[in-house]
């Protein structure tokens, strides 16, 4: 079983200071890595809000949770990835995924194409990226993306360009995290658009399971070199977790028993936490747990606890 790591996921921060700040309480906590999401919301850009956070620490990984493919061309996108790689020495892991916030297409006017096609641009992105990184050139001629002769600079400093992460609840999506991930990062089926009570009905752990499985049959030969990531939703740390269970699973239209089965739900003691991850490890796969900046201090003994273990 691959170790613990664990991942705090931020939109921003009232100013420059205070970012820096967290990413170095993220660090001194023992987190391996802050994320950033990719939505036309009140939240910073991603790129540029890591490069200040890798520049504030020393250890820290960052990386985005996750890059809506829609947003930039795979070309500019390379270049970019590979100079976070070189300018945050390996720290970048690039996530990626196939859009799927329904207001983020309304606001900015980017037209919403079928999950389907999206995905497949996504799936001609990558390899045009891959080639970029690995053979420092790629001329491609796909059914969305055309590119020739486009040079792959600068060289990333990891072998093959930064680790990527691909997130996703479809299969569709989970059978390319299969194919080109290192890190496949499972949520529920986001095909409702929005967050709601569509997406919480999707966080069963029976669907969690297949989804795994998915990722797993289209890595083939590789799939015990998946690193699975789970973000999570629910995270409480609580004397008595009944109560709170009662109380969210009418919210989320669960059952309190599928609620605290439910990977995206961690509540309960500290003691209580640890073993429920290392249940879900031993029977999903999930070393690498992704939490909220609401309860990145609470969450700290748990780090300390599991980390590298």
């Amino acid at each position: 079983m691959a170790p613990f790591r664990f991942a705090v996921q931020v939109s921003n921060a009232a100013s420059t200071d205070a970012w820096r700040a967290l990413a170095r309480k993220s660090e001194d906590l023992g987190y391996s890595t802050l994320y950033i999401p990719d939505h036309m919301d009140d939240q910073w850009a991603p790129l540029i809000a890591l490069t200040v956070a890798a520049e504030a620490t020393t250890t820290l990984r960052v990386g985005t949770l996750v890059l809506d493919n829609d947003f930039r061309h795979p070309v500019v996108l390379a270049k970019e990835a590979a100079t976070m790689d070189v300018v945050t020495g390996g720290r970048f892991e690039l996530g990626m995924g196939a859009g799927w916030m329904r207001t983020d297409y309304d606001v900015s006017g980017i037209p919403m194409e079928p999950a389907p096609v999206r995905i497949a641009k996504l799936a001609e992105g990558l390899e045009i990226m891959r080639a970029l990184w690995q053979d420092r050139k790629a001329t491609f001629d796909g059914q969305y993306y055309r590119v020739k002769e486009a040079q792959g600079t600068p060289a990333p400093t990891t072998r093959g360009g930064p680790p990527l992460v691909i997130g996703g609840g479809s299969k569709r999506i989970l059978t390319l995290a299969g194919r080109f991930a290192d890190i496949v990062s499972i949520v529920p089926s986001l095909a409702a658009g929005a967050f709601g009570v569509e997406m919480a009905a999707e966080a069963v752990v029976e669907k969690y399971a297949d989804r795994v499985a998915w990722a797993r049959d289209a890595a083939g030969d590789r799939a015990d070199q998946l690193e699975f990531q789970c973000w999570t939703a629910a995270v409480q740390v609580v004397p008595t977790a009944a109560e709170v269970f009662d109380s969210l699973a009418a919210m989320f239209a669960l059952t309190p028993a599928q609620l605290r089965a439910a990977p995206l739900a961690l509540i309960g003691t500290t003691g209580e936490i640890i073993e429920t991850l290392q249940e879900r490890r031993a029977s999903l796969g999930f070393s690498y747990i992704v939490v909220h900046e609401a309860e990145m201090e609470a969450f700290g003994p748990v780090i300390a606890e599991l980390a590298g273990t």
